[in-house]
């Protein structure tokens, strides 16, 4: 366990990464570290798995395969946290000053292409109720206007 992190239960989803030490904003708290594969090798790998811990990294089509501490850190529409890719590396870093005892928390922008809902709930007082992008809530919306004006005109 990296120094000045535990897990424990969550409200927000079964079990959450929590400090037991304060961070500075900007504070690089974990990486996202794993196993790498590509797109494909990671979709072939996980097709019949409900839940992973996969991350997208960079434009390349690589995935971290993030089985460790920080598959643990929830989704949040008001996180304390953000990613930030460093010469190939993803790494969670504090958005703000955070206390000790504080659960970590980071936007996950889904993206996926498949059907399947990702509701979010984080509680956050603006919370979006799903853990898609904002681009990928866009892209739905409109894939759905379209499916709406096709059966329309049927």
């Amino acid at each position: 366990m990296p120094e000045g992190l535990i897990i424990r239960s969550s409200s927000i989803h079964a079990a959450g990464c929590y400090t037991t030490r304060p961070f500075k904003k900007g504070e690089r708290v974990i990486e996202y570290g794993g196993p790498r594969f590509t797109k494909a090798e990671a979709d072939a790998r996980y097709k019949d798995r409900d839940i992973t811990y996969l991350f997208s990294c960079g434009d390349d089509g690589i995935i971290i395969d993030g089985f460790g501490t920080a598959m643990f850190i929830n989704h949040s529409c008001d996180p304390n946290c953000e990613t930030t890719d460093i010469r190939g590396h993803i790494y969670i870093v504090a958005l703000r000053d955070i206390a000790a005892g504080e659960e970590l928390t980071y936007e996950y922008n889904l993206h996926d292409s498949d059907d399947s809902d990702a509701d979010c709930y984080c509680g956050a007082f603006a919370c979006r109720g799903t853990m898609f992008s904002e681009e990928e809530v866009v892209r739905r919306r409109r894939r759905e206007t379209r499916r709406a004006r096709a059966v329309g005109k049927n």
